[in-house]
């Protein structure tokens, strides 16, 4: 429930309930109200007095759950909401709930019934389809898919009911239908403006982060380095505002290290957009946007006078509350920017940072891994809804060419593994050449590519910070550029290497350079050559670099708001 679908205010159901305090109705509908607006004890407390007043009541039981859900309790979440489906078992909105919970417990095929069942009940919801859609991507589970992904398309289409952006760019859509998609989703969350917050005193800089990633996370990972050399440079304040705890990690503590760290989890959206408005940010960045754990509705207060949409997210966020988009002129052209509802800064190298102080450990054996020692090692660490069938299909081409060969991927969850072999020996190849590997911690993970010799990218969501490992750990990686945000950053980060040739133009060119990379050793190892040198000359992996250019743009997007100037792109 979103934001201002309540006709009751919360401030007004408190009343209700403080008048009326045996109002079960009033203690749900609060419940609802606090856990929309971010206050999730106060959430929990209104639920619990709910079912206080009716023990067993699947509509408090629900509430209860959604509220452990949104503090990351989720067994105990799932276990409160298979209680309340169990008592309304043709409540869809209880279904979908406990979807999201057996989802993060772990429970994957559960979480697959649970979607299915929200859309059976409520079939013609293009927001209950988008979920089942995206999950049954994760599963590599395509039943019915052509028919889900043009239903969710045609409401995007329509601007009929709210969908998902970020499950929406594993679809085969224009940027045209990811900025409906965006803007839909964007016009649930009440746009509320503070008032402008007092500019900071002195000559500083203060750039401010939002995030749920400020850990061993892929935007941790990705950030890190390029901190560390931000804190360096004069004038230049950085404040992280971090909605999830401390998670023990070494990243985390490095990130703290270099930055003001805030940790606002579990504090209400109001709470979090004042205490970026106190820290008199300059330039607020959103590293999550649509990108799932983010929190738009704090952005939604404009906490700060520049806002920017950057780095989890990969596209546009459709939203009145994001004043730009940080960019390069590869991931996207200005050919797209008609497409995305803010003004972009674009840097003159890849948009994506790294970090640059990984080392890579010994490798466990090739035997350990599940290898052969002759064969030629294609992998695809893309997380699995990125495998779609498509991408799934010009993989079994390579492998049918090139007898040779394994494809190594990363495990997906509940059955997707053995739904993907079952597709290998449809199209002929011996499951058998299919190699799955866990996720790992991340140092872990990084040295499998030691024993990878191309990887294979997916469409039209491809790899981003999975390309930027594999590169960083000398592994080429084969890709095709879309006309998408999200299906042009692996080409980014090969074009700003000087590694054009490996961005193809289609399937059939991406087929035909595979098969003559993995079929001819000599011409792999002139390409892992040119990677090699390129990763040590070409600016990519210049973070030094990359923090001068970013705090230029900072400046110039700062500079325009104090002059009292809407936002114009540059770069």
């Amino acid at each position: 429930m979103s934001e201002g679908a309540n006709v009751e205010t919360p401030a007004m159901l408190r009343e209700r309930v403080r008048r009326q305090p045996d109002d079960f109705i009033g203690w749900v509908l609060l419940a609802d109200a606090e856990l929309d607006r971010g206050d999730v004890n106060a959430g929990h407390a209104a639920a619990l007095r709910a079912f206080a007043l009716r023990p067993g009541h699947p509509e408090a039981q629900a509430r209860i759950g959604r509220a452990l859900w949104a503090a990351q309790r989720y067994e105990q979440a799932a276990i409160a909401l298979r209680a309340a489906s169990a008592a309304a078992p043709q409540h869809p909105g209880i279904a979908l709930w406990l979807g999201h919970a057996l989802e993060d417990a772990g429970d994957a095929e559960g979480a697959a019934d649970a979607y299915a069942r929200a859309h059976a009940l409520l079939p013609h919801e293009p927001g209950f389809a988008a979920h089942l859609l995206h999950w049954r991507r994760k599963l590599c589970d395509w039943r019915n898919l052509e028919a889900l992904s043009l239903q969710v398309r045609q409401s995007v289409a329509r601007f009929d009911g709210v969908v998902e952006p970020f499950a929406f760019l594993s679809e085969s859509a224009s940027p045209g239908e990811q900025l409906n998609c965006a803007r839909a989703r964007s016009a649930a969350i009440a746009y509320r403006p503070m008032s402008p917050a007092a500019p900071a005193s002195g000559p500083a800089l203060r750039l401010g982060m939002l995030s749920n990633g400020f850990g061993a996370h892929p935007t941790g990972m990705l950030i890190v380095s390029f901190l560390e050399a931000l804190a360096t440079m004069p004038n230049v304040e950085v404040h992280l505002f971090s909605t999830r705890p401390d998670d023990g990690s070494e990243l985390r503590q490095r990130l703290a290290k270099t930055t003001a760290l805030h940790d606002v989890t579990g504090q209400a959206h109001d709470a979090i957009a004042q205490r970026i408005r106190h820290t008199a940010i300059d330039v607020l960045y959103d590293l999550r946007g649509w990108g799932g754990g983010g929190t738009p509705e704090v952005l939604a207060r404009r906490p700060a006078p520049v806002q920017v949409n950057w780095l989890a997210y990969p596209g546009t966020s459709g939203a009145p509350w994001i004043d730009y988009v940080l960019a390069d002129r590869f991931v996207l052209p200005p050919g797209l920017a008609d497409h995305f509802s803010e003004k972009i800064a674009w840097l003159p190298r890849c948009f994506q940072p790294s970090d640059v102080h990984r080392e890579l450990q010994p490798a466990p054996s090739r035997k350990e891994c599940g290898l052969l020692d002759e064969d030629v090692i294609l992998a695809c660490f893309n997380n699995s809804y990125k495998t779609n069938p498509a991408s799934f299909q010009r993989m079994m081409r390579i492998l049918g060419e090139l007898p040779n060969t394994t494809l190594w991927l990363l495990s997906g969850p509940g059955d997707a593994d053995e739904r993907l072999r079952k597709v290998a020996h449809a199209h002929g190849v011996d499951p058998r050449r299919l190699v799955f590997t866990p996720k790992l911690p991340h140092d872990q993970y990084l040295s499998l590519y030691q024993h990878a010799d191309l990887f294979l990218d997916s469409n039209p969501y491809n790899a981003h910070t999975t390309a930027s490992d594999a590169l960083w750990a000398g592994c080429p990686v084969l890709t095709s550029p879309g006309l998408t945000f999200a299906s042009r950053v692996a080409g980014s980060l090969n074009h700003h290497l000087g590694l054009a040739e490996m961005n193809t133009v289609d399937d059939d060119a991406f087929v035909r350079k595979a098969v003559a990379l993995a079929g001819d050793r000599e011409e792999l190892s002139r390409v892992r050559a040119l990677l090699a040198q390129a990763r040590h000359e070409a600016g990519l992996f210049d973070m030094s670099g990359f923090a001068t250019d970013f705090v230029h743009a900072a400046r110039q997007m700062a500079d325009r708001a104090r002059q009292g100037l809407s936002p114009q792109s540059f770069g």
